[in-house]
């Protein structure tokens, strides 16, 4: 009797959640897949999950939202400005690697880290959206307290999520269910004094005993089965729902109590998790089959963790109790070949929508709106680069001049600007340009302009010979200047930009940008014709040293005329063009200039 009704207990479970698999919403980014050697975590444990979820047909090729990386401002709202200070430190990736790395990979790892707390954000935003339950294929990283990183855990992407919601107004009790085998200790600490977050953590050893206003931190030791893993939960989850009544489920499904972790020391088997997974979620919704149940992924070491999450997750989508068990391989192959389209369109417009949504709080840069930092320029990824420099033959005279392996290498996550490198080889390690620029709304008034700060062209490869060695540079240069302007400019005209602003830091790089480049002030462009008066017996690079060694003085006061770095702008929008052309810029110019007399003193 027993066995015929557990049956139809779970006939009935799967009814339930193949009908509202439909509101279950995954949160996935192909950078989560990030190796570092030394940290125990499959990279391609999302890519597996998503992979086998499709090759079920669970869901379909266009069923996962696309996170961006959570902001500097909400990552604030948990972690304090000491510690966030001491992030770029060695002691502090010790601290929580446990060992040291290149400065890359760590920069690599924090990025990594401020994407998954994006996609717990972006869970939390659709579960309470739908009422129903979205799942960030990251996230977990709930060792990190506000002042400290560990345990592999930099950002607490959990404590962020909340924090975030409580900023936007939300109000409603938070339950967080952490069923990692590792002890929840961050976030307990970061909410220890918030009685609206009640934190619920069974592991094996707590980390931290700092005593919480709302919290169960139940530790169980070693060598934990099927039936006390799951008697714990059922004798002591059941009461923290009902007590805390919460607006929100926050759950963290860490697969690390497995018998099979690399990691843990508990014996608990496939089909316990999946018990224990599906008891949480109907815990959960126990007082609301609306209930909103935001879910990340937590621990889960070695290539094998994926299928206990797959399973998981499969039964929410389809009401299935299946494991997989079948090699991956052809599976991931396929996947990869799909587009991923992590742009679908909302089904609602956001206009009713609560003020927990996403605002410009929310993304990496001011005034970029809601485009994507993970997109240069909002834009371009780094296969559109690819594309352009192809299309415009930049890739094919790099391979004439002996580079026969071009890379190319984006940096979109710096406030200065975003940042694209070309390497001769796919080791990266001959630099051939380097392009930093951002959009720029407050240089010129009332336009938006491609603010070049920074442009590097050179050949590692190539020596010095009749050209000589200019200010600045440490090889000769490509000789592909007027190919990247064009570059520049078709960027500008695609994303709608009035012009290109930049601003050179030497005398020579001014003299061969006037080519195409302007002087945003007319003051400026008089300047540099007296300047250019000066030295105009010298060749370009004795020129610029003459400059910059103050030898051009001021024949009317004597005193040495300096280098002072004038903007300058190559209008691309017709009604920049008119602005520059305007009546009376000549006049300003020839006025300016007829003030000016510049003479160059002898070398001593």
């Amino acid at each position: 009797m027993s066995k015929l009704l557990g049956a139809g207990l779970r006939a009935l479970r799967r009814l339930r959640y193949s009908l509202s698999g439909r509101e279950t919403q995954l949160v996935y980014h192909a950078e989560y897949e990030l190796p570092v050697a030394g940290v125990p975590l499959d990279p391609l444990r999302g890519q597996r999950i998503l992979a086998y979820l499709l090759d079920q047909g669970a869901i379909g090729p266009r069923d996962a939202r696309k996170p961006i990386p959570a902001s500097l401002q909400n990552i604030a709202r948990v972690h304090t400005s000491d510690y966030l200070d001491q992030l770029d430190r060695p002691e502090t990736m010790e601290a929580v690697l446990g060992f040291r790395t290149k400065d890359e990979t760590w920069q690599q790892f924090i990025d990594l880290q401020r994407l998954a707390a994006g996609g717990t954000i972006h869970a939390t935003r659709l579960a309470l959206r739908t009422g129903g339950v979205a799942v960030n294929l990251s996230g977990g990283f709930h060792h990190a307290k506000p002042d400290r990183g560990m345990g592999f855990c930099v950002i607490n992407d959990i404590a962020v999520a909340v924090a975030r919601l409580r900023a936007k107004g939300y109000s409603e009790h938070i339950l967080i269910i952490d069923l990692d085998i590792h002890d929840g200790n961050g976030t307990r600490v970061a909410f220890a004094d918030d009685p609206s977050v009640y934190t619920f953590s069974v592991h094996n050893e707590t980390w931290d005993h700092q005593a919480a206003v709302a919290d169960s931190c139940i530790e169980l030791g070693a060598d934990i089965g099927d039936d006390e893993y799951i008697g714990v939960l059922q004798r002591e989850l059941p009461p923290a729902v009902a007590s805390h009544e919460p607006g929100l489920v926050l759950y963290v499904a860490g697969v690390d109590p497995a018998a099979d972790d690399q990691m843990g020391d508990w014996r608990v088997s496939r089909e316990g998790l999946l018990r224990r997974d599906q008891f949480v979620i109907e815990q959960a919704r126990s007082r609301n089959s609306d209930m909103p149940v935001a879910v990340v992924l937590g621990g889960g070491y070695g290539n094998d963790a994926w299928r206990y999450s797959a399973g998981f997750l499969n039964w929410l989508f389809t009401g299935s109790e299946q494991i997989p068990t079948e090699d991956m391989d052809a599976i991931v192959r396929r996947f990869r070949r799909i587009e991923y389209d992590a742009k679908r369109k909302e089904a609602k417009a956001r206009a009713s929508a609560p003020d927990w949504e996403l605002d410009e709080s929310d993304l990496q840069m001011p005034g970029v709106g809601k485009q994507s930092d993970a997109r240069v320029l909002g834009v371009y990824t780094k296969h559109g680069i690819e594309l352009h420099l192809e299309r415009l033959g930049i890739l094919n005279q790099i391979r004439a001049m002996g580079f026969v392996s071009p890379t190319i290498a984006l940096d979109s996550h710096s406030t200065l600007g975003h940042t694209i490198r070309l390497f001769g080889d796919t080791l990266q390690s001959e630099l051939l340009l380097e392009l930093r620029a951002r959009r720029d709304r407050a240089s010129v008034p009332d336009m938006e302009v491609l603010y070049v700060e920074w442009l590097l062209l050179q050949n590692p490869r190539a020596e010095f010979g009749e050209r000589p060695r200019l200010p600045g540079q440490g090889y000769p240069g490509l000789g592909l200047l007027r190919e990247i302007i064009a570059l520049l400019v078709v960027v500008c005209e695609q994303i709608g930009l009035d012009g290109i602003l930049f601003v050179p830091a030497h005398y020579y790089m001014a003299a061969l940008g006037r080519r195409h480049l302007r002087f945003v002030r007319a003051e400026d462009a008089a300047v540099f014709e007296a300047l250019r008066d000066a030295v105009a017996d010298l060749d370009l690079a004795t020129a610029t040293r003459a400059i910059e060694d103050g030898r051009v003085v001021d024949r009317r006061s004597g005193a040495t005329v300096s280098w002072h770095t004038p903007p300058m702008i190559m209008p691309i929008s017709e009604r920049l063009e008119r602005q520059f052309g305007s009546a009376g810029s000549e006049e300003v110019l020839l006025e300016a200039y007829a003030g000016l007399d510049y003479g160059l003193k002898a070398e001593t």
